[in-house]
């Protein structure tokens, strides 16, 4: 039985990262039938700020203003999200973790104690210009263009250190896709890209 894969994705805010990781988990559902993990933590995140608590009040205001929200916090929760659901049986794909070298280091540690190798890390690449366009048409709260200066800033002083840390990584490899394309252009790309 072939092995489960591992997809490590990145992109800047309004990249179509969360389409395309959903057109993937259903490419790779029918391709094999193996259950596809889509650990998100920007999903988990906005679960914790529906709690009310302490912590929830504290990182609200964080993702408010644009802002990452600190490692520890970040790793707590991911690493939380895999130690409760992942299995070797189980694909697994990340959206949004790494976000800082830190936490890709963090990552690294782990996919060895997971047992993960191979990992893919998909780049879906997008202009400032265009990911403007696209983050004021979605019309999310969280996206004025202050908050968005403050994101894209993050993405290029946090989130491609980040990624390229896995660059001299053994058993890392990093596709580039060209993100300014349609959704579905986008999605032939990575599973081209993918060997599939």
């Amino acid at each position: 039985m072939e092995q489960a894969q591992t997809f490590v994705f990145f992109g800047q805010a309004g990249s179509g990262k969360g389409t395309q990781i959903k057109l993937l988990a259903d490419f790779l559902k029918n391709k094999d039938g193996k259950e596809v993990l889509s650990v998100s933590t920007g999903e988990g995140f906005r679960e914790l700020a529906k709690s009310g608590n302490f912590t929830s009040k504290r990182v609200k205001g964080i993702m408010e203003r644009g802002e990452l929200v600190p490692d520890f916090l970040t790793t707590t929760i991911f690493a939380d999200m895999l130690s409760n659901s992942l299995t070797p049986e189980k694909h697994l794909i990340t959206d949004g973790y790494p976000r800082t070298v830190t936490q890709s280091e963090s990552l690294d540690v782990m996919m060895k104690f997971f047992e993960r190798e191979n990992v893919k890390v998909i780049n879906i690449e997008l202009s400032e210009e265009e990911a403007v366009k696209r983050n004021m048409l979605r019309g999310r709260a969280d996206d004025t263009e202050e908050s968005l200066k403050r994101r894209f800033n993050e993405h290029k002083n946090n989130v491609i250190p980040a990624m390229n840390f896995f660059k001299e990584k053994e058993g890392y490899e990093i596709l580039t896709i060209n993100g300014e394309q349609s959704i579905e252009d986008v999605h032939k790309d990575i599973i081209k890209a993918l060997g599939y």
